[in-house]
């Protein structure tokens, strides 16, 4: 319409102008020449808007309020227009949608209706520019949906792993049968930048690792292990996958392309009632579980070819890159990767003693009344590894003496299994005591207490108490108290002569 006005205003607009917009515009001649009289009427380049309704933040808050139901929303805003005549009007059903979908995105629909999570699905990232091997790592543990056999009991083990962000080359891996723990952390560390096999050549030191918050990944062992090194370790926001997605895109992978092959895999498809289709599934053992796990990762760095390696796999990428190695001696990545004690100790002649429980090797021979330190992997107690205090040298693996048969750490974890069963029945036993039913209701009134007693056994219960009572409050070692002497002068009660006085 600019533009038309101005060949007005000039006098050289012609019907060949408004021909060709209203070809390019698709719209007819007689439209564009009504539109040109509007806008020579009434200076109007826009068509005309009369009022409409929009979303408010009242309404964005009742959107809230009943889980994003805009019907529900409609009929309370009509109840409150009905009751007090000074609101605007409410418009109709179809309207009030319209105005919803137009005011808002598909991502605030979504965020509004389920949560910040649905709203994140709706939202666009950006992609870090492409890097060298070794520039950016990225850790995580992976709690993997499938059960293992792990000595007569099912669990669902974890992975914790190492993936360097511009090869996508998995670079460590160490599996636990349970929630991994600082120690999962350092053994897949000293995997991944160690070079050997099985995950080599790929490894050494990288310029940074990104991991989530992770209490085990950010504990001090970890932080001094890499900070020794030179290597930062990057503390992302919590709830914020996106901003490492290149380990989230590895524990997606794993579980879409290699655990749903599994037996005993929790989510796979469920049949009617959420019955599993072979519930008696033999699972596998660990160990087996384990090898297969590591025969995927090495498919994934030899054979799988990721889009955005253009056709290369990890370890085809990873050579092809010439960005220089940084390699750690071996002798130094066993030093820092282990935990320090912060003590000196002395050898003896029953070897080093760690923890009131003593440590012996071959090598302890002669030595005795020398200073060494002591650094180990945590949670791995059978074994530490001994270092001259004064050279920092190290001098040798030491192994737990006297250390219980396995028949022995059998029958002491049936014992500690047994009671906690029955304090686990205990406990179940006493909250059934303790709870409380009422009966059913169709009026508001006050509740009918259910499960009555008979005065006998509100008795009987009441004595089984105090008598279990008073015998966690016996003491049977104690001596019980003889007759007082005549000798002894006691206390007088008040108003009562003493005896001196009546003599």
């Amino acid at each position: 319409m600019h533009r038309l006005l101005d060949l007005d205003s000039r006098g050289e607009l012609t019907s060949a102008h408004i021909r060709l917009v209203a070809l390019s515009l698709r719209r007819s001649e007689r439209t564009v020449w009504r539109w040109l009289a509007d806008a020579r009427q009434e200076g109007r380049t826009a068509s005309r808007e009369g009022p409409k309704f929009t979303v408010t933040t009242e309404v964005r808050r009742l959107l809230a309020l009943y889980g994003g139901n805009a019907s529900r929303v409609h009929a309370e805003l009509a109840a409150r227009a009905s009751q007090d005549p000074s609101l605007p009007p409410v418009p109709s059903l179809s309207t009030f949608h319209r105005a919803i979908r137009r005011d808002l995105s598909r991502g605030e629909r979504a965020g509004l209706k389920h949560g910040e999570a649905a709203r994140r699905a709706h939202d666009v990232f950006l992609k870090r520019p492409p890097t060298h091997r070794n520039a950016v790592w990225e850790g995580d543990h992976k709690h993997l949906p499938v059960e293992v056999d792990v000595q007569g009991e099912l669990v669902t083990p974890w992975v914790t792993w190492f993936i360097d962000c511009a090869t996508k080359m998995i670079t460590g891996v160490a599996v636990t049968p349970h929630a991994p723990s600082r120690d999962a952390v350092l053994a897949s560390l000293r995997c991944a930048i160690s070079r050997a096999e099985p995950f080599g050549p790929a490894g050494g030191l990288p310029g940074q690792v990104r991991v989530d918050r992770g209490k085990e990944f950010l504990c001090e062992t970890v932080t001094v292990a890499l900070g020794t090194f030179a290597v930062p370790v990057t503390d992302l926001p919590p709830y914020a996958p996106h901003l490492k997605g290149t380990i989230e895109a590895l524990n997606d992978a794993v579980q879409e392309m290699f655990l749903v092959t599994l037996p005993r895999y929790t989510h796979r498809q469920k049949l009617t009632g959420r019955r599993l289709a072979d519930p008696d599934a033999p699972a596998l053992p660990f160990d087996a579980f384990v090898h297969l796990l590591l025969e995927w990762v090495a498919w994934w760095n030899t054979s799988h070819q990721p889009d955005a390696l253009d056709g290369k796999t990890p370890l085809q990428a990873w050579r092809s890159d010439p960005t220089p190695i940084s390699d750690v001696p071996v002798a130094d990545l066993a030093l820092f990767t282990l935990e320090d004690d912060g003590r000196t100790h002395t050898l003896t002649t029953s070897g080093v003693r760690w923890r009131r429980r003593d440590y012996l090797a071959e090598w302890m021979v002669g030595h005795t009344g020398t200073k060494v330190v002591i650094r180990y992997l945590p949670h791995h107690d059978d074994q530490i590894e001994v270092f001259d205090a004064l050279t920092g040298r190290h001098l040798g693996p030491a192994f737990l003496a006297e250390a219980a048969t396995g028949e022995q750490i059998r029958a002491v974890r049936a014992a500690r299994t047994a009671a906690a069963r029955r304090l686990r029945a205990d406990l179940k036993a006493a909250e059934k005591l303790r709870r409380q039913r009422f009966a059913a209701v169709t009026t508001a009134t006050t509740p009918k207490r259910l499960g009555s007693l008979t005065q006998a056994q509100a008795a009987a219960e009441l004595d089984t108490q105090q008598a279990s009572n008073r015998r966690a409050l016996a003491r049977p070692d104690y001596v019980p108290h003889g007759p007082v002497p005549d000798t002894w002068t006691l206390p007088q009660a008040t108003g009562e002569p003493h005896r001196d006085e009546e003599n």
